[in-house]
């Protein structure tokens, strides 16, 4: 098990110039992420069952997924949230992001609902009284589709793994189900209210 941190996190360009650059680090190339990033859109609509327009990305970072999404859909509307200062006051106006997190989540400018949110590289950081809270209000702005990293003890995991606790399945699941979410594999999920979209097999569990 990776060690627990007591500090918290700096997200300063330190931190992103590591996890996020440096070849000898980075856990995803640019290249990699733009196929994610496809195949998400691609599953989104498949669901929607019309193009991807809307996304809300938290835990965005430096708000990478914002030009992969475009590569994938030039029209998108992307916003961002990160807790990050540096992030958001240097890239906050060129790559639509404003600072916040998933507590925020309610206070900050946002529209109700989005075709697709993202939460990545963010979920197996937060405590799980955060997490427990925080799923329901990432549910709620959905008004499609949900891609949510979320990764347990037993998962092989690269990349800065200080988390404050690591979850296995069964309490994931069970937080996912109290969220109001379906799962339908891949880390994709829809709110229960649109789970009707999917047929028996396509739902994961």
């Amino acid at each position: 098990m990776p060690p627990r941190s007591t500090r918290p996190k700096a997200y300063d360009r330190a931190y992103f110039d590591k996890w996020y650059r440096s070849p000898a680090h980075r856990v995803r190339t640019t290249a990699e992420l733009n196929r994610t990033a496809a195949f998400v859109v691609a599953a989104a609509e498949y669901l929607l069952g019309r193009p991807v327009r809307t996304v809300l990305d938290v835990g965005a970072g430096e708000g990478a997924w914002r030009a992969a999404l475009r590569r994938a859909r030039p029209g998108i509307v992307y916003q961002g949230v990160d807790p990050s200062e540096y992030a958001v006051r240097r890239f906050g106006a060129r790559r639509d992001l404003i600072l916040g997190d998933l507590a925020s989540l309610d206070a900050l400018p946002l529209r109700d609902g989005y075709d697709l949110v993202l939460a990545t590289d963010v979920l197996n950081y937060l405590t799980p009284a955060e997490l427990t809270d925080g799923l329901p209000r990432l549910a709620a702005r959905a008004d499609g589709m949900l891609y949510l990293e979320l990764l347990t003890r037993n998962d092989e995991l690269e990349g800065d793994t200080t988390f404050p606790q690591q979850h296995d399945a069964t309490w994931l699941r069970r937080v996912v189900r109290r969220a109001g979410l379906v799962a339908c594999g891949l880390h994709c999920f829809l709110p229960r209210a649109l789970a009707d979209r999917l047929t028996e097999m396509e739902r994961a569990w």
